[in-house]
This record gives structure tokens, sequence and C-alpha cells, in this order.
């Protein structure tokens, strides 16, 4: 197996389910030094990773995703090399983590490129391209242009499999730990398009996707969820830019609450409610993320 310039690290980001990591650190089939931070300091986990010759960090408490993510870029032998990060949940084998390095090496102004992604012994895909959260956005999907918005070439990556290059890394800096649990792959990607870098999809490399198969809580998992997307605009376009998509957001749920019935108008009265308090106020009360 070539690797173009020869060499990536791995770093999974555990946290419970120690079957998903099992199979995640399978898949690879020790082809590649693999850093392990468990933020649930799980036993099972510290003998999954030994044993498949992966390094464990124990970081002593729930640090989410993107701390996490810095702590296991620490712990890598070699900073001067590309980093896959790779969710316990997602699959990929080294043939095809070979071929998704060479797209990444072909193409020296991208910063991180990922996979075409299915669930697991299916074809269904999982989602890997997402438009950006943007304050126009949420009055596009609130008036039913969303299709049009996923149909664009203006995305960013899932975090789920991404290959990220060194230089980009070192340029761009590492993840913003004032995000919990998603929108920081989205917040690094802006950072990187901003000094000029590029992302792009590989549909020809495929690899496997659980989807949220380390969040069992659908609630915790939507405070999450919008949590972070409230902290990313926040950050990018100030609270005004918040203003605006709270406002477009709840003017798409009001019409929801009008056409639909039903659970899935209970959803949406349920997602409303949650704006109207404030994604991060809701999620830091109920403590599914830290304060920030």
């Amino acid at each position: 197996m070539t690797l173009g310039d020869g060499a990536l690290d791995v770093v999974i980001v555990a946290y419970g389910a120690p079957d998903l990591l099992a199979g995640a650190l399978t898949a690879l089939g020790g082809e590649f030094p693999v850093v392990v931070v468990d933020n649930s300091s799980s036993s099972d986990a510290a003998d999954l990773a030994r044993s498949s010759g992966a390094r464990y960090i124990d970081p002593g408490a729930n640090l989410g995703f993107a701390a996490a993510v810095n702590v296991g870029l620490a712990g890598l032998p070699d900073p001067g090399r590309d980093v896959l990060l790779l969710n316990p949940d997602a699959r990929i084998e080294p043939g095809q983590l070979a071929r998704l390095h060479k797209e990444l090496l072909a193409r020296p102004d991208v910063a991180c490129v990922a996979p075409a992604q299915h669930t697991p012994g299916g074809v269904t895909p999982s989602r890997v391209r997402w438009p950006w959260h943007t304050p126009a956005g949420a009055w596009a999907d609130a008036v039913g242009l969303a299709r049009r918005r996923l149909g664009s070439s203006r995305y960013f990556l899932s975090g789920a499999i991404l290959l990220i290059r060194k230089a980009a890394l070192a340029e761009v800096g590492r993840f913003d730990e004032r995000f919990f649990l998603y929108s920081e792959e989205e917040d690094w990607q802006r950072r990187a398009l901003a000094r000029g870098w590029r992302i792009r999809f590989c549909p020809e490399v495929s690899a496997e996707h659980a989807t949220g198969g380390t969040e069992h809580d659908s609630t915790r998992l939507q405070l999450r969820v919008h949590a972070g997307i409230e902290r990313y605009i926040r950050k990018w376009y100030n609270p005004v830019g918040w203003a605006v998509y709270r406002a477009g957001t709840l003017f798409g749920l009001l019409l929801r609450l009008i056409v639909f019935q039903g659970p899935r108008r209970a959803s949406a009265a349920g997602l409303a409610r949650l704006y109207l308090t404030g994604p991060d106020r809701a999620a830091k009360r109920a403590g599914a993320v830290p304060p920030r």
C-alpha cells in the first residue's frame, strides 16, 4: 500500500460504545498510528486501544469533541503528518484511506477531504456535505429553498471521517474549544477557507458511518446540535447575525406549525420552544454542554 509521501496518523475521540470503537480500530487493520482520546474514561476502551496497538489517552473528563481532538493532536508522535479524524461509529479500510490520502496529496490547495459514506452493512448514504449555517440561509430554509442550498457547491464536510492536511492544520490552528460537540468542524473549515484553502468531497472513496451511533439521548443531541449552531453564528456573525438567524428559524418553524400535524407538528413545536429560550442557554441549563 502506498500513501503518497507516506504518512498519516489517526485520532479517534471515543465516548462509551466500546463495540463501535473496536469496529473502527479493526477496520484500520493496524496500518496506521492511532491515538484514542477517551472522554468516558472507560477501562474497556483502554483495553481495546492498547490491544490494537493504539495510544490511549484518558483526559479525566468529558472534554467534548473539539478539546479532545486537540488533546489527540498534542499526543501525536510526529506533528508533521497529515491527520485523519475518525468517529468511533465510522469505519474506513486501509485501501480506501490510501485513496483518500492520495486525493488530498494531489491537490496542494485542499485543506481537508472526506469520503462518501453509507450505513454499516447497507447502501443508504450517510450525510457528508452540509450547507453553511448563515443568517440568510436560515431564511432561505424557512421559505422552502433548502433543496437549492443542499444542491449548492458551497458546503462544509462532516467531521466523522475527515482527513486534514498537516500544512493547513499548522496554518489554520487547532479546533476552537468553545464548541463542545457539533459545529467545530464547520468553524475550522470556515477558518481554512478564510486563509485561501479549499475543501473537497471525494465520492470515489467509500467508508461506513452509523451516524449518531454514540448518542442515544435525542433530547441532549438536539440541545447540543443547536447550541453549537448558536455559538457558531454568534462567533461569525455577531449577536445581530444570531438575532437574524433565530428569527428566520422561528419563522420557518411557525410555518411548520401551521402546515404539519401529528408528530411532525410536535417536533416543530419543541424546536420552536428551544429557539425561543435560546439553544445555548437551554443546553447549559440541562447540562448538555458546559459554559463557554
